[in-house]
């Protein structure tokens, strides 16, 4: 990654007064998936982070993982931590006849404000089941129990048999080799990959091209949107107000999304600043000729004076 790849996208105004801009990355494919916009360079190397998710569980549900569309989308989720969504991480690991005790990714805290204060009031502290990942790393583990792999810490390495078989969908659906396999946030490893070829696997899943894995993906995350995020979370309103939208943010400014006909985005936010996505991908929606009146300003990024609104971050690209 070098800075000469990302041109300003976002800028945050303050009573007027522009007061910080975000550089990025957005590319957008047409139908046939052709790149129609770019915008800095769509080959940039980056960590897509939690945006790799439903390309990792198109690879679990092809290793034989069988859920209902519910759970296959906490499966795909940075969930909120709520109870909804642990209960519903818990269901995938009972299913394999596991606990949240054999979770190993990184302990946390909820995302929802209200799940936080219900475990502060409760005396609680982080749990693995709480984390947002807790739902891919609950398929992760199903899908070693249904394989007779290894269901230990092992499933973490990018050598175990559950994250090469991953290794190899991400490869085949970005439509390039990764560039690299770093370690995530939640410990699971982290691949890296172009801008556009991001953008290829998210559209190979809506469009079918992923096969009958990336069917069932796309329908549970299009179908259970509040799986994959929550009931505040931008990623969950895209998807309501966008029918047949697959959508998912990922850390450190990452965002991606399709739609059923080929067309398809990635952006990327130089930063890592996530309140730039939202603005972004919606301007990015409109130049594929998403009709966005009404979704804009449900993930409206508003900037706060002493507890009123005083501004707002605005896209500029693409």
């Amino acid at each position: 990654m070098t800075p000469d790849a990302f041109v300003p996208v976002a800028i945050a105004s303050r009573n007027d007064v522009d007061e910080s801009v975000h550089f990025g990355a957005v590319v957008v494919l047409g139908t046939s998936g052709e790149v129609e916009v770019a915008v800095g360079d769509p080959g940039v190397l980056v960590y897509p982070r939690s945006s790799n998710k439903p390309m990792q569980a198109v690879a679990m549900v092809r290793a034989g993982l069988a859920l209902p569309p519910e759970l296959l989308a906490v499966v795909c989720a940075s969930h909120d931590g709520t109870p909804m969504h642990t209960a519903a991480a818990t269901r995938v690991l009972e299913g394999a006849g596991l606990t949240p005790a054999d979770l190993c990714n990184t302990p946390s805290m909820p995302l929802d404000p209200a799940a936080l204060d219900a475990v502060y009031r409760a005396g609680g502290g982080p749990t693995a089941l709480q984390m947002n990942c807790s739902g891919k790393h609950s398929g992760m583990l199903a899908t070693c129990v249904l394989n007779g792999w290894a269901h230990d810490a092992s499933y973490l390495r990018p050598d175990h048999p559950v994250q090469l078989a991953i290794t190899a969908a991400i490869d085949e659906l970005t439509g390039e080799p990764h560039a690299h396999i770093g370690v995530d946030g939640c410990g699971a490893p982290a691949h890296v990959m172009s801008l556009v070829g991001l953008a290829r696997a998210f559209r190979a899943i809506a469009t079918g091209a992923a096969g009958a894995a990336g069917d069932q993906v796309h329908a549970a995350m299009t179908q259970h949107p509040e799986m994959v995020g929550g009931e505040r979370r931008d990623v969950t309103t895209l998807m309501r107000h966008v029918p047949g939208l697959l959508a998912k943010d990922g850390a450190d400014g990452v965002y991606a999304a399709a739609l059923p006909d080929g067309r398809a985005v990635a952006l990327k936010i130089a930063d890592g600043g996530d309140r730039a996505r939202p603005p972004v991908m919606v301007a990015a929606l409109a130049a594929m000729g998403v009709d966005v009146t009404e979704l804009a300003p449900l993930v409206e990024q508003r900037i706060m004076g002493h507890g009123r609104q005083v501004g707002v971050v605005r896209a500029v690209q693409p």
